[in-house]
């Protein structure tokens, strides 16, 4: 059974304009692209049938072909990452059977994440798609409680039930608490990682649907199946002593970069 990934990029961002062609660098000093750096971490995935690049921008096909990407062109009209990855497995003529949506600002995901998520798919015949959450530590919290109070959008949250369905993500930090967390203390609240496993059938519907109240509230994509009934699994995955975080913002890069130095990520 087949799995692919699909790592979606515009170069029209509003908040961050040609965020997919902006350089990173590792801990070798050598700078390589935001797409270019997703795609390789998608490439230490195991168990993957294929890694495309989606993107409506002649700029990002070119590059990413330079170095050895497939890509897939698709129109501007779609409106998020998940349109355009139902858009390039249509036009491509794919019949997967899952669909990983590994989003081009998030090169630090590691390969588990993503398998941990396959499995997690795979293993829930009731859920239509599958996305990982991170417990944050206290020290993860309070940095996402300084974006939210600086007025950055930074990382995504996650509040799901006992059977590990989704009930809602927020830009905000949920769920509140007013107890004080130590730096490395386990905390309440969960990172949601900006990757999706979708069953072909969800993900192909998907685009049919309008967007929905909360979807453009909060301008998270994933809202839309959870407007429309659709079950989102949320896969708890480890961090094993590795950081994670999203390029969101211009002043992520150097973030990102003191990460990859820490860890020793060329």
């Amino acid at each position: 059974m087949s799995v692919v990934i699909v790592i979606p990029a515009r170069h029209a961002s509003t908040r961050y304009p040609g965020k997919p062609l902006v350089e990173l660098r590792g801990a070798t000093g050598e700078a390589l692209s935001l797409i270019r750096r997703s795609w390789e971490a998608a490439q230490e995935v195991s168990g993957i049938a294929r890694v495309i690049v989606a993107t409506d921008d002649d700029r990002i096909r070119d590059h990413a072909q330079g170095f050895g990407a497939e890509v897939a062109m698709t129109s501007t009209a779609a409106r998020n990452g998940t349109e355009r990855c139902a858009e390039a497995v249509s036009a491509l003529g794919l019949s997967p059977e899952i669909v990983v949506n590994l989003q081009g600002d998030a090169p630090l995901t590691p390969a588990w994440f993503i398998e941990d998520l396959v499995t997690g798919l795979r293993t829930d015949p009731g859920a239509d798609v599958a996305t990982p959450v991170l417990r944050c530590s206290g020290a993860m919290r309070s940095e996402l409680i300084a974006d939210r109070v600086a007025g950055r959008v930074g990382g995504t949250t996650a509040v799901f039930g006992h059977d590990r369905r989704a009930l809602y993500f927020s830009k905000e930090v949920v769920p509140f608490s007013a107890q004080d967390y130590g730096q490395s203390d386990p905390t309440p609240v969960y990172h949601h990682v900006g990757v999706y496993a979708y069953r072909p059938a969800a993900l192909a519907e998907y685009p049919t649907w309008d967007e929905g109240r909360l979807e453009q509230l909060e301008g998270l994509e994933q809202l839309r199946f959870l407007e429309r009934g659709r079950r989102i699994l949320c896969v708890e995955v480890e961090a094993r002593g590795r950081e994670f975080w999203e390029l969101n913002n211009p002043s992520d890069v150097s973030k990102l970069e003191a990460m990859m130095q820490r860890m020793g990520i060329a």
